[in-house]
């Protein structure tokens, strides 16, 4: 099996017994860079925090059953005190939950929020984004569909560049090589989407260093 943009720890999850050999049947790339998921939300907020300098209290909307959920929470929880601002966990059970957990993170004053990334939601980006945006706080989430559809800011692995490397290791494994004997790969092309037309209507000034960090800009 090949997979590709896995973004959790496949040694934990049992796929594999290490990147450099993953053994078995299963090999593939990941979306973190080295450092693991907490490096890559460590990058996120880094660049969320440019455009919401003051931010002190961070909403997260996912469940808390999704092993990317849990993974992007503990990585924020582990990142938070380095830019200064405490991460409140609005817990979903499923889609019809998103209006209460907007609701939720006004009356606990959150400053913005935190869309997971997990299929869940991001399956459902149609039915997740009007309520998100109705709550009129400044967004950052993870694949850059969320920020296209409308989020303030996504950042993440270029899904299209692990596709395209799940289509190398496809034909390697067609012509003979066996999977367990192929290194699982790290992303190394990232995104970073900034709406800029949502910062308009947020009343938020983009840095020009921001935007020429940009691979897209939403006009």
């Amino acid at each position: 099996m090949v997979f590709t943009s896995y973004a959790a720890d496949p040694i934990k999850a049992g796929f594999a017994e290490s990147y450099v050999h993953p053994g078995g049947n299963t090999t593939g790339n990941v979306m973190n860079a080295v450092g693991g998921e907490e490096a890559l939300t460590q990058k996120r907020m880094g660049l969320f925090k440019e455009l919401v300098r003051d931010l002190k209290r961070l909403g997260f909307i996912g469940t808390a059953t999704s092993i990317l959920a849990v993974a992007e929470l503990n990585a924020l929880r582990s990142v938070a005190g380095h830019f200064g601002f405490e991460i409140v966990h609005h817990a979903i059970h499923g889609l019809d939950d998103i209006e209460s957990a907007v609701v939720s993170s006004n009356k606990d004053d959150v400053g913005a929020l935190y869309v997971s990334g997990e299929p869940l939601l991001y399956n459902n980006m149609a039915r997740v984004l009007p309520s998100v945006m109705a709550s009129g706080k400044p967004t950052v989430g993870t694949y850059p569909e969320w920020g296209r559809a409308g989020l303030l800011m996504s950042y993440s692995a270029d899904l299209l560049d692990d596709f395209r490397r799940a289509g190398i290791y496809a034909a390697k494994i067609l012509g003979g090589e066996k999977p367990g004997d192929l290194p699982i790969e790290q992303a190394s092309k990232f995104t970073l989407v900034v709406n800029a037309r949502t910062a308009k209507q947020l009343g938020i000034s983009v840095s020009p260093t921001l935007l020429t960090l940009a691979d897209e800009v939403i006009e």
